[in-house]
C-alpha cells in the first residue's frame, strides 16, 4: 500500500462541504486480495479495533462495515474506516469518509474528514501500517498509535473552550477561520468579522484585562461602586502578612495578586505560622501578595458574557478519611484521584491531586498536623484541598441580585467576558444577607467547568459568547461571489468587482491576475487559490469579495470559503481538464465544477450559462435562486425559466436586457469600442451576478456603459 499523493482539501471540495484529507493510494497486488480472501484478517482487525462495529457503511446501521469486511472489500475502503476510527479514538471526531477507484487499476482515492490535517495525516499513516500488519499477520501496538495521535490532537487542535465557541458559530452558520496554530479564531468574513481567543474577544479591553490581573486595584474599583469585597491589602513580607492579618482579624486568606486557577491561594488561616507559610506559597506564584478577610462559604465561579450571567458553578473542599492503615498520599489516590471525573488533561472537569507537585496540598495537610507519608488514624478526616474544585453547576440557583452584582462587577472592570469568583454560603440568597463577597474578577476565564461540570447540567457558554458578538439576524458574512468554469472566469471577476465598487463597497478580488483590495494590488501572479481567498476574507476592510476558483484549486485545495451568496459557472469544456487528478470523463469534470453551485446559500443565487447543457444541469443542485445568462434569448431553457418566474440576463442587439416575468430592463453599451464577441458572455455573467447581489440597474448600467475590453484584461 503506497501513498502516491496526499492532499489537504481545506475548504468545500468534490467530496463534502467540510475539509478532508485525500490520499491517492496504490494497493498494487492487493487489488486481487479482498478482505474475505485474507486468512485471519477479519479477526485480527476487529480484535485491534472492536469499535469498528459501530460503523454503518453500506446498510446504514451499526455493523455495516463489518458485514462488508466479511463479504469482501478492498484495502482502500478498509483504510478509510480504520483512519476514521483512529481519529475518533484519539479524540478528533471524523464521520465522513469515501474511497473511490480511479481509471488506473489498483489506484484509489481515499478521503476522510479532517479537522486538523497534521492529525489526519498521522492517522492515515498509522491506519496504513495497522491494515498492513493485519494483512501480513504482524504485531501492531494499537494503544501506542492512539496515544501518539492523542498527543497530536492536544498539540494541534482547538482547545475545548475555543472549540465550543466555533461550534456555536457553526450552528448559526457563521463561518470561521483559524488564524494561528493556537486558539486565535476569526468568526465571520471581512468587515463583519470578530476575533476570539479562548474566552477573550476583539472586544476584550487590554486595560480591563490589566485591571483584572491586579486584584488589589480590582477590589478598589469594586468597593468604590458598592460591590461587596473582603477588606485587605498588599503585603511586602511574611512578617507584614501577619501584621495585616492581625489588623483585619483572623481567619484570613493569603494569595498572589496576579495568580490564576487557585494557585498559591491559602484560606481560613488562623495562626502566624500558617500566614507566614502561606505568604511564601503565594509569593512563588505571583508578583505581589495580598492578605484579605476570610469569607465563610463555598467558592463559586460565575461567568458573565456581554453583561449577562451565562453560567455558575460551585466549589467544594476535598477531604480524605483515614482507615489507620493507608498514608495520606495513598488515601488521596484511592479516595480522590480514582474519581473518573479527575484527570491531568484539560477535558477532565476536576484535576488530579498530585501531592509532590502541589505545594498548597502539602501545606493543607501539614497545617492539620500530618504529612503526606503519615498514616491517617481510623475515622479521622482531614481537608487536603480547600479551593480549585469549582465544577458543580448551580446556574439555576443564582439569586437575581447576585446575578446583577456580578454583571456590575464585570462592567466596572470593563470586561465583555468575565469569570467572577464569589464566596457565599448560599448562592440562592442576596450577598448582603449572608456576608458574601466577590473575591476576584478574571479575564479569559476557563469554560470547561461550564461545558463539562463534574455534576449538573452543561451550559451553552459558547453560544452565549457568539450571541454577544453577533445580533440574532447577523451571520458574519459579506457579499461573496465565487466563480468557476473552464474559461472566462478572470474577466467575469474583474468586471463584477468594478460593478460592486460602483455600488460603494470596498471590494476584494482574488483572481488569476492577482489579489486586490479596492484599487490596491496586494499580490501578483495567480491568486485563484485557497490561500489567496483566505487572505481576502481575513481583511477587515473588505466589504464584498469576488473570488475566482480554478479547476485545479477545487481539486487540490478546496474552495477558500464555506458558502457564497452568488456562485457563477461560466462554461464547461470537459476536454480541457482531462489528464490531471485522474480526471478523464465529462461526468468527473461536472462533479468538480458543481462544487461552486453546491455552496450557494439558500438566499443566494447561482449564475449559469444557459447555452451550456452541463451548466444548465447544475440548476437543480442550487439551494437558492438560479439566474441564467445567454447571448441567445430564444433558447428553450430561457423561455421555460422565465415562465416559471426566474430571472435571466440576455444580449439584445448591442445592449443587454435584465428580464424576468415581472420586468424587462434594457441596458445599452454606447462604449467607444464595442464589446468583443469573446467578452459578451463574461459581461452577461457579471451583470447577472451584480443583479443577484441587489445592485441597482442604474449602477449596473453605468458599469456597462463604461466597460471596455482593456479594463477586463488590465
Amino acid at each position: 500500500m503506497k501513498f502516491l499523493k496526499i492532499l489537504a482539501l481545506r475548504g468545500p471540495n468534490i467530496w463534502t462541504y467540510r475539509p478532508v484529507l485525500e490520499v491517492w493510494l496504490d494497493i498494487g497486488p492487493l487489488e486481487d486480495s479482498p478482505s474475505n480472501l485474507i486468512p485471519g484478517f477479519y479477526e485480527r482487525l476487529t480484535a485491534w479495533l472492536p469499535t469498528l462495529a459501530e460503523h454503518r457503511c453500506g446498510i446504514g446501521e451499526p455493523g455495516g462495515f463489518l458485514q462488508r469486511l466479511r463479504e469482501g472489500t478492498w484495502p482502500g475502503h478498509i483504510l478509510e474506516h480504520v483512519t476514521l476510527e483512529l481519529q475518533t479514538l484519539a479524540g478528533m471526531q471524523g464521520g465522513f469518509g469515501k474511497a473511490r477507484s480511479t481509471s488506473v487499476r489498483g489506484v484509489y482515492k481515499v478521503a476522510v474528514r479532517s479537522r486538523n490535517e497534521k492529525v489526519s495525516i498521522a492517522a492515515m499513516h498509522a491506519g496504513r501500517d495497522l491494515v498492513m500488519a493485519a494483512i501480513e499477520d504482524k504485531p501492531f501496538d494499537v494503544k501506542a498509535a492512539i496515544s501518539h495521535l492523542r498527543e497530536l490532537v492536544d498539540a494541534h487542535c482547538l482547545g475545548p473552550s475555543t472549540a465550543c465557541i466555533v461550534d456555536a458559530a457553526t450552528e448559526r452558520r457563521i463561518p470561521s477561520i483559524r488564524l494561528t496554530d493556537g486558539n486565535l479564531v476569526q468568526l465571520g468574513y471581512g468587515a463583519r468579522q470578530h476575533r476570539v481567543w479562548t474566552a477573550e474577544t476583539g472586544r476584550t479591553s487590554a486595560i480591563a484585562e490589566g485591571i483584572s490581573r491586579n486584584k488589589d486595584l480590582t477590589k478598589q474599583l469594586l468597593t468604590s461602586c458598592g460591590v461587596p469585597v473582603p477588606e485587605g491589602r498588599i503585603v511586602e513580607s511574611a512578617e507584614d502578612a501577619w501584621e495585616a492579618a492581625e489588623d483585619i482579624g483572623v481567619p484570613v486568606v493569603v494569595k498572589p495578586t496576579d495568580g490564576n486557577h487557585g494557585r498559591g491561594v491559602s484560606t481560613e488561616l488562623m495562626t502566624r505560622a500558617e500566614v507566614e507559610a502561606a505568604y511564601h506559597l503565594a509569593d512563588a506564584e505571583g508578583s505581589e501578595v495580598l492578605v484579605e478577610r476570610f469569607v465563610r462559604g463555598n467558592e463559586h465561579r460565575l461567568l458573565v458574557v456581554g453583561g449577562k450571567l451565562a453560567a455558575a458553578t460551585r466549589g467544594e473542599t476535598v477531604s480524605v478519611l483515614g482507615d489507620g492503615i493507608a498514608t495520606v498520599r495513598e488515601l488521596i489516590d484511592r479516595q480522590i484521584n480514582s474519581d473518573p471525573r479527575r484527570g491531568e488533561e484539560e477535558e477532565f472537569p476536576l484535576d488530579v491531586l498530585l501531592v509532590d507537585k502541589n505545594p498548597a496540598v502539602r501545606f493543607e495537610i501539614e497545617r492539620q498536623g500530618y504529612r503526606a507519608d503519615a498514616v491517617l488514624p481510623k475515622d479521622v478526616s482531614i481537608i487536603v484541598q480547600r479551593n480549585g474544585n469549582v465544577a458543580f453547576d448551580v446556574t439555576d440557583k443564582v439569586h437575581p441580585e447576585v446575578a446583577a452584582a456580578v454583571s456590575l462587577a464585570a462592567r466596572i472592570v470593563g470586561l465583555d467576558i468575565a469569570g467572577i469568583d464569589l464566596v457565599a454560603e448560599d448562592i440562592s440568597k442576596p450577598l448582603d444577607v449572608q456576608g458574601a463577597a466577590i473575591v476576584e474578577v478574571n479575564a479569559g476565564p476557563g469554560l470547561l467547568m461550564h461545558l463539562k461540570p463534574a455534576e449538573g447540567q452543561p451550559r451553552p457558554v459558547g453560544k452565549a459568547i457568539v450571541d454577544s458578538l453577533f445580533e440574532e439576524h447577523e451571520t458574519g458574512r459579506i457579499p461573496l461571489v465565487g466563480i468557476a468554469g473552464s474559461s472566462g472566469k478572470t474577466r467575469v471577476a474583474k468586471i463584477l468587482a468594478k460593478f460592486i465598487q460602483l455600488s460603494g463597497s470596498h471590494v476584494g478580488l482574488a483572481c488569476s491576475d492577482g489579489l486586490f483590495s479596492g484599487q490596491r494590488q496586494i499580490d501578483k501572479g495567480n491568486c485563484a487559490t485557497w490561500s489567496a481567498a483566505q487572505k481576502l476574507l481575513m481583511n477587515p476592510k473588505v466589504e464584498a469579495a469576488v473570488i475566482e476558483n480554478s479547476f485545479s484549486t477545487i481539486l487540490a485545495e478546496g474552495l477558500g470559503y464555506d458558502r457564497c451568496q452568488v456562485g457563477i459557472v461560466t462554461n464547461i469544456e470537459p476536454e480541457k481538464h482531462f489528464g490531471e487528478f485522474y480526471i478523464d470523463n465529462p461526468d468527473q469534470v461536472y462533479n468538480v465544477l458543481r462544487t461552486q453551485v453546491d455552496v450557494v446559500l439558500g438566499d443566494g443565487a447561482a449564475v449559469l450559462n444557459a447555452a451550456d447543457p452541463l451548466a444548465v444541469k447544475m440548476a437543480e443542485l442550487c439551494d437558492g435562486e438560479v439566474i441564467f445568462f445567454a447571448k441567445n434569448s430564444e433558447l428553450p431553457i430561457i423561455k421555460d425559466h422565465l415562465k416559471q418566474g426566474g430571472r435571466a440576463v440576455l444580449q439584445k442587439g448591442s445592449g443587454l436586457v435584465l428580464t424576468s416575468s415581472l420586468c424587462k430592463i434594457l441596458l445599452t453599451n454606447p462604449a467607444a469600442k464595442p464589446v468583443a464577441a469573446d467578452s459578451v458572455e463574461p459581461l452577461l455573467a457579471a451583470v447577472a451576478a451584480a443583479w443577484a447581489l441587489g445592485i441597482s440597474p442604474d449602477l449596473i448600467s453605468a458599469g456597462v456603459k463604461t466597460f471596455t475590453l482593456e479594463q477586463a484584461d488590465a
